[in-house]
């Protein structure tokens, strides 16, 4: 299995964003905590590398991330595609969602998030 790298500097720095997380990323943690993903264990703002992303699971190899405004400028949407470029190069895939349709349409954030669950779990055999 692939170890990836932690940066424990950014340890202090993942706890204050979960400390003041977005709308949308308080309702999906909701959804993601305790296993209520088909059992799948979830963490959130977790340091990975160089980088802090919003929701991981590690038997899924998933990072999930909630974009809201901050994240519609051009410069923004480069770093965000080069930062998940980096990540995926260490073998974790992406579902990416807007701020809105998690505060708006959970359901449908909801079930893309399975659809991936049962796509991996299919190709793995589970």
């Amino acid at each position: 299995m692939y170890y990836l790298p932690y940066n424990k500097n950014l340890k202090q720095f993942s706890r204050d964003l979960r400390n003041n997380s977005t709308l949308g990323e308080v309702l999906l943690w909701q959804e993601l905590r305790a296993g209520s993903i088909k059992g799948y264990k979830f963490n959130r703002q977790k340091p990975l590398d160089h980088y802090i992303v919003d929701f991981y699971c590690k038997k899924l190899n998933l990072v999930i991330e909630v974009d809201g405004s901050s994240h519609y400028h051009e410069e923004a949407r480069m770093q965000d595609q080069a930062r998940q470029e980096v990540l995926e190069a260490m073998s974790l895939s992406f579902l990416r969602f807007d701020d809105l349709d998690v505060k708006q349409n959970t359901a449908f954030v909801l079930g893309e998030i399975y659809r991936f669950v049962e796509e991996w779990e299919k190709n793995k055999g589970v």
